[in-house]
């Protein structure tokens, strides 16, 4: 089956997918990049914004079937403002494009999730483009996306196995799928069995020892913490809880980082997503070094999440929490 409309011949920065569950309620002051550090995505929303849907094409084309820099290349995409009319426009003038199918579903999902299209148009247009390339994740990744906020969790569950059917190692999937497990029993208060440790440990585990997933039980860990912190169940001062600290937390996280030591996955196009999570934990932890390290990769690439858990201005807490790491505070 063949996946695009061209021969073969993405990241990131901005509020990636809207925080899909309850992130932090404070509107950002500064204007994150969901490209992140993906140059030619940035291009080629830059020219989807005018129009110009072509770059776009060759974009996704070049992109081929690797599937996490598909995913996060057509989210990112799918956040210009006036990607779905653009969209339409590349498929009336190729019906039979599948690139054109799946970003304006993506287009869609982005615009119910911000309550401006109907969610039924949205599922409709993702089995569409699912029909069109069925070994393509990213439209199921789509209706993941739109249920992790919108749907019941047996659902939230089966749309997750279509995505792991087609690649078992999608690392956006699981990211959504982890914040949607961390919001069960909220008001259960800390709970070191809690279901979401057993399901990011067991996808850590059960991944290539290359892979980035071997970072999710530090996302579970946050996660968990955002929706402890949100039912008053732990402080929202992090240096005062005890979630960070503990001997649980303390070897999740130093399993993180020697994984980074030894396989940092420079390639990876949201690798500076897990860096964000990790450099926050390990502030959290109090270990300023190990956080510097991440800081100096990171660059200007933050993202919303996790800094503006549990209600916080992320980007404020970003710069506050790099200028203590690196000592220029």
């Amino acid at each position: 089956m063949t996946v695009h409309t061209l021969p073969p011949t993405e990241p990131k920065t901005v509020p990636p997918p809207p925080p899909p569950l309850g992130r932090g309620r404070k509107r950002a002051t500064h204007a994150f990049d969901a490209a992140l550090d993906d140059a030619e995505l940035a291009t080629a929303r830059t020219a989807l914004a005018q129009g110009r849907w072509q770059t776009a094409r060759s974009l996704l084309a070049r992109t081929g079937d690797d599937w996490d820099r598909r995913g996060h290349r057509v989210t990112v995409l799918a956040q210009e403002p006036h990607c779905a009319p653009w969209a339409r426009d590349w498929l009336l003038a190729e019906p039979d494009s599948a690139d054109a199918a799946v970003l304006l579903a993506l287009a869609l999902v982005r615009r119910a999730l911000r309550g401006k299209e109907k969610p039924v148009r949205a599922r409709e247009s993702c089995h569409a483009a699912a029909a069109l390339v069925p070994a393509d994740p990213t439209p199921w990744l789509g209706l993941l996306m739109l249920e992790s906020t919108l749907g019941a969790e047996d659902e939230v569950r089966r749309l997750f196995a279509e995505v792991r059917a087609r690649y078992a190692d999608h690392h956006h999937a699981h990211h959504l799928m982890v914040a949607r497990l961390a919001e069960r029993r909220p008001g259960a208060g800390p709970d070191p069995l809690h279901e979401v440790y057993d399901f990011a440990n067991e996808a850590a585990e059960q991944a290539p020892a290359d892979s980035p997933l071997a970072i999710l039980p530090v996302i579970a860990h946050t996660e968990r913490y955002r929706v402890l912190a949100a039912a008053g169940h732990e402080p929202h001062d992090t240096a005062a809880s005890g979630h960070w600290t503990g001997r649980r937390a303390r070897q999740v996280m130093r399993a993180a980082f020697d994984w980074w030591l030894e396989w940092e996955q420079e390639g990876h196009p949201r690798r500076l997503i897990d860096l964000n999570f990790l450099a926050h934990a390990k502030v959290c932890e109090g270990r300023s070094a190990e956080a510097a390290a991440l800081f100096h990769r990171i660059g200007e690439h933050a993202t919303p999440s996790p800094w503006s858990y549990p209600d916080l201005d992320p980007y404020p807490a970003f710069r506050a929490a790099r200028a203590t790491a690196l000592g220029t505070a």
